[in-house]
């Protein structure tokens, strides 16, 4: 890939190979762990359903995964933009298909490449399998025989059929058309559009697109072989000749002249200014063609600074991006037991998705993308991490199911399953775009301590070349390339800083700060020299007080504890000085921070009060309500302990101090988190579960992150770092190349 988010060979292959091959897993929902689970599991327990099933089909919506399950099908003859590669090589597309239904809308994927290219064939295989599916998700098929593939399903089977290539893209086009015609004051029905780029996703987009009410005879459709106008007979096909017209235009150039909208699904550079130049006021440009549009937002602007233009890449605002549509195309049409998606269907996903862009942006979604976002010529689209989206689109999609008739099972109470759909929000995506969003936004020049460790290195490519920012790689420079090199990233050094003491003119400088700190420690001019000249970590550490570096990221080589003694030599990172370690705990849909896990050792009522400010402190930054409970094995005074003392009394500290935010305790855990539990408590002050645990010691927050990270394969970020002058984070010796970066982001949050 080419710009800021250059990704090569190796980090792409590496993404795909770690942890485990592949890039999901299936796991059983019910119990599994005694000979009645198996028996109830299997046989002879799965005998009921099988007969209830029999008797009446519909109940496999009720007994199985069929309601909640999609295929993701390909034959791999239009992988990508990569062409005709075969089934094998288009599963890793298809897997990522798989992972995308099921994140953004909790839609159940499995992906099945067919090995053949015979349409017939395709078809067979697929109708076949209508037992097991909810829904048929087609994708990478070219033309003609997509066309061919989906309509036969779509007349041979009772589930919905819908190829993503085709709908998805036309559904997002429309919802962007609307609001962009609404912003020039036009009416679709009087708008003269072209289309360039006759395959799958054009010809779906100007079938959506005139459905929506444009008129066939202001529709001109070109190919790379020019306009396709009636009596053509050069390049013809059943699909293209639908949408011939009555024209004497006979290039895109022609036909573009005095146009209102220009639809590009075509290829790079299709589009000149000059073409630009010549469309009417206000002109809308999608300009839909991947990796690269038929003409960039800045050509355009530069003849048309009134023109309206979408893309298809995310580093252009306006982008046309099929995965806010068909997760929730799905998800509607799935929980309706829907036997199809029909063109109402699809509409009402367009004009919901144009409807969400012109309201209020929440600010979590502005956060996540480091600017505020607002209905107008940059913001026409929602944007894929948009919260909203999940209870927003499934209903209007199901609603128009059930009113044209293609729901076996309609929804009875829509306010409950908007409620239901929120439930299913996962949070941890959102904040994890957030946190980088801001951290592109820094631009940090990220001090990376540790260059000998590989995982460290590859975190400093994977920084800068994402356009976060630049890395500092604190190493020998020999050492550093032969490590890069032996990974596949050897271009990658001439892109790092690579900085040591052995190369650096201001190691007096670092001596002389070391020794006016310490010199009442015990330490002399001698001593300050070999630490700042032998110790990565106070090496690192002096860069950033002195400027050299705007933040810094260390410890996966050493214990934490080591880290932030030797850190400590330069900056106060103690208990005393205010530091507290908060960590950021994403599983299943849920976030969660506990306190302290780094510094305080045994806090007492006054330091656990500080925990608790210092946590509702990242939350906010992380764009949560803070709601503190005060952990302990007892809950509210029982049973009663001297060791629970502390944490009864911490909220009483924070009460003589007015803290601004929700707080409670003592309490078990299960009272804090779980909000059945919590409501036999009902003078618990928590107005919601918590999403702050301040543990009563450093080794209790320990043990249970490391459990939770073990056993419940939660996300860890953290310990993160606050209360400390500079901006440092200190990783985890087990801290896998994702975690760097999401440590180094968070310190690049902070950096000023």
């Amino acid at each position: 890939m080419s710009g800021k988010n250059k990704i090569t060979r190796e980090e792409a292959l590496s993404y795909h190979l770690e942890p485990t091959p592949g890039k999901f897993e299936i796991t059983p929902t019910t119990p599994m762990t005694t000979q009645r689970d198996l028996s109830l599991a299997y046989s002879p327990g799965v005998a009921v359903p099988v007969e209830a099933i029999a008797e009446n089909p519909e109940t496999a919506y009720d007994y199985t995964v069929k309601g909640n399950m999609v295929a993701v099908i390909s034959n791999g003859s239009a992988i990508l933009g990569l062409g005709n590669l075969g089934a094998l090589a288009s599963k890793p597309v298809m897997e990522g298909k798989a992972v995308l239904f099921k994140k953004f809308a909790d839609v159940n994927a499995v992906d099945i490449e067919l090995d053949t290219m015979e349409a017939d064939e395709i078809i067979k295989a697929v109708k076949l399998m209508e037992p097991t599916f909810g829904g048929i998700n087609l994708e990478d098929i070219k033309a003609p025989e997509c066309f061919i593939i989906e309509q036969a399903l779509k007349e041979q089977m009772d589930i919905p059929v819908f190829h993503d290539d085709q709908h998805g893209t036309a559904v997002i086009c429309a919802a962007g058309l609307l609001n962009a015609l609404e912003i020039s004051g036009k009416k679709i029905e009087d708008c003269k559009i072209v289309l360039n780029g006759a395959g799958a996703a054009g010809i779906a987009c100007l079938e959506l697109i005139k459905t929506m009410g444009a008129r066939n005879e202001n529709c001109i459709m070109c190919d790379t072989k020019g306009v396709i106008y009636k009596g053509r007979t050069e390049g013809m096909n059943q699909w293209k000749s639908a949408h011939a017209i009555e024209t004497t235009a006979r290039t895109l150039e022609d036909a573009m002249e005095g146009a209102d909208v220009f639809l590009g699904v075509s290829a790079k550079g299709a589009v000149t200014q000059d073409m630009v130049k010549s469309m009417a006021d206000n002109p809308v440009i999608f300009a839909m063609a991947n990796p690269d549009p038929e003409i960039t937002p800045e050509e355009a602007h530069e003849v048309r600074e009134d023109a309206i233009v979408a893309t298809g890449r995310s580093d252009y605002p306006n982008q046309v991006n099929n995965v806010l549509g068909f997760p929730y195309l799905f998800r509607g049409a799935l929980d309706i037991h829907a036997r199809a998606i029909n063109d109402e269907m699809k509409i009402a996903c367009a004009e919901a998705l144009a409807k969400l862009a012109r309201e209020d942006v929440p600010d979590e979604v502005a956060m996540a993308y480091g600017r505020k976002l607002s209905f107008g010529r940059d913001y026409i689209i929602p944007t894929p991490f948009d919260p909203r989206l999940i209870h927003v689109i499934p209903p209007a999609v199901a609603k128009a199911g059930m009113e044209t008739g293609v729901a076996r099972r309609p929804i009875i109470d829509m306010e409950a399953y908007v409620h239901s759909l929120r439930a299913r929000m996962d949070p941890t995506a959102t904040i994890l775009q957030s946190i980088h969003a801001r951290a592109r936004k820094a631009q940090a020049r990220m001090i990376f301590a540790e260059g000998d460790d590989l995982r460290v290195l590859r975190a400093a490519v994977q920084y800068q070349r994402s356009g976060t920012g630049t890395s500092i790689v604190v190493g020998r420079e020999n050492e550093v390339r032969e490590n890069l090199e032996s990974a596949g990233l050897g271009d990658a050094f001439r892109e790092l800083t690579v900085v040591n003491a052995a190369n650096t003119k201001h190691l007096d400088a670092y001596r002389d700060f070391l020794y006016k700190r310490l010199q009442r420690q015990g330490v002399d001019r001698e001593d300050a020299y070999k630490m700042a000249a032998r110790d990565r970590h106070v090496f690192a550490a002096l860069m950033l007080v002195h400027g050299h570096g705007d933040a810094l990221v260390t410890g996966v080589t050493r214990k934490s504890a080591h880290v932030l003694e030797r850190i400590n030599k330069v900056v106060d990172a103690t208990s005393e000085s205010g530091a507290v370690g908060i960590t950021a705990v994403l599983n299943k849909g849920k976030i969660v921070l506990l306190g302290d896990t780094l510094v305080h050792e045994w806090p007492d009522e006054n330091d656990l009060a500080d925990i608790a400010t210092a946590g509702a402190g990242v939350a906010r930054s992380l764009g949560l309500d803070p709601r503190v409970a005060f952990c302990s094995f007892s809950t509210f005074g029982y049973p009663v302990s001297e060791r629970s003392q502390k944490m009864h009394v911490a909220p009483q500290v924070l009460d003589a101090r007015g803290a601004d935010f929700e707080y409670d305790g003592e309490m078990a855990v299960d009272v804090a988190l779980n909000a059945s539990v919590m409501k036999k408590y009902d003078f618990c002050r928590l107005s919601g579960p918590a999403n702050i645990l301040v543990m009563p010691a450093r080794h209790s927050a320990s043990i249970s992150i490391k459990l939770l990270q073990e056993m419940g394969g939660a996300t860890v970020i953290g310990p993160i770092l606050t209360g400390v002058e500079h901006p440092i984070q200190v990783c985890s010796t087990t801290a896998t190349v994702s975690d760097i970066v999401n440590m180094a982001a968070l310190a690049a949050c902070s950096a000023k």
